[in-house]
Formats: structure tokens, sequence, C-alpha cells
């Protein structure tokens, strides 16, 4: 009977979990069947964002839903613990997305913040150096644009130069004053980041994995691989 072994998903998570409890993070675990007020509200998403719209998300009712990102939790852990504080999760997220070689309706996400006194930008571009090398390698070249989401400000996309092509990571920034100020954390006092990427992007950039689909389509030719 050939031996088994862990799913390339289950690889890629548990080289981020050792990097991000390398710099000092704790993971937590958050629900998958989420309500509206963490995975929305609670993140300064203003009514009009696109992200309501129901083509997007799998409701279950008028209040809950299949969370579309692992930021949800964010609510959840400052609401139990006063800063500072570092955490992180994984797991799984869900949007109504047609599938193809780059969309899936279930994908794979890390999500990492930390609120404390005095933390700025030099922290967060730091901490994701820090992690790029560890998930790529040491000579590892990250680039930071400017960007917009709705839980930071200033916002940034990272991205890493991979065999000659800038390759987009995921999304980071400061945690926004209105979402520190929501859970009680005086903005005044305290400033945070977060940053977030996806677990399947890391693995299909390392090992030349053209179709998202494959990892959930579990066919032992390609699982074998790993």
């Amino acid at each position: 009977v050939p031996a088994g072994s862990e799913h390339p998903l289950s690889q890629t998570e548990s080289r981020i979990k050792a990097a991000l409890i390398g710099l000092g993070f704790e993971f937590a675990e958050g629900p998958e069947l989420e309500d509206y007020a963490h995975n929305f509200a609670a993140l300064n998403y203003p009514p009009e964002h696109p992200a309501f719209d129901e083509q997007m998300t799998f409701y279950v009712d008028d209040e809950r839903l299949l969370r579309t990102q692992t930021t949800a939790i964010q609510g959840r852990l400052m609401a139990r613990r006063p800063p500072p504080f570092r955490y992180a999760t994984v797991g799984r997220c869900f949007r109504y997305e047609a599938v193809d070689a780059t969309h899936h309706h279930t994908f794979h996400q890390v999500d990492a913040f930390m609120v404390d006194r005095g933390i700025g930008m030099a922290d967060l571009k730091g901490v994701l150096r820090q992690f790029a090398s560890t998930m790529f390698g040491e000579e590892v070249t990250v680039r930071f644009r400017p960007d917009f989401f709705p839980f930071v400000e200033p916002g940034v996309d990272y991205a890493i130069l991979w065999q000659g092509r800038w390759l987009e990571l995921g999304g980071a920034g400061l945690i926004h004053p209105n979402i520190l100020e929501a859970h009680g954390i005086d903005s005044e006092a305290y400033s945070g980041f977060a940053f977030g990427l996806g677990v399947e992007r890391i693995h299909m950039i390392q090992n030349g994995v053209a179709d998202l689909r494959l990892y959930l389509d579990n066919d032992f030719r390609f699982l074998s691989r790993f």
C-alpha cells in the first residue's frame, strides 16, 4: 500500500504558520459561517461597496453568510483581548464566482495583524520582507504599491520578483482607526497593521501550477507530485 502525504495546500499552510509563529504571531481560528457584522460592517466597508452584492457571496439568511475573507476574525479577536497582540489565522473562504483557472468558489487565505503602541508602515514592511524571505528565499525582492482596502489606511499591495516577473501576493496596510475605535481601542494611543494573502497563490508561484482547480479536483496524478 503506497504511503500517503499531506495535501500541497496543507504543506504550504504549515510553512506559513512556521514563518509567522517565528515572527511572534499567535494563530487563532474563526467560524466559516460568519455573520454580516464581522464579515463586512466591522471591517469599515461602506454600504455601497461591491462586496455587498449577493452575486459575490453565499448568504445562508439575511444575517449569515459563508465568510468571504479570513479578515473577518479581526473583530472577534479585538473584542476578546486588549492590545498589544499579534494574531494570524488561516482557513477556507468562499465567494460566488465562476470557476476557471484563476478563480474558485472555495479558496484558502491567511490573515495576520498586530496592534501596539507606535506601529507604522516600517513595521509592516519589515514583517512582510522577512515573511517573503522565509517563504521564497533570502534574495527575494519585495515591492509595495499604494492600493485601497476599506479596513486599512494607508493601503498597499505587495508583490515579489520571481523568475523575472512581478507577482502579487496580497494586500496590506495600517488598520483603519475606525476599526480600532469600534472595538474600544484608542486610536490615538494604539495603531496596527494587517495583511492577507492566498495560500494557493504561494504554492502556484513556487511550483509553476497554472490552474487553481487542480487543488480541489482530488486527482492523484497531480497530488502525488508534491
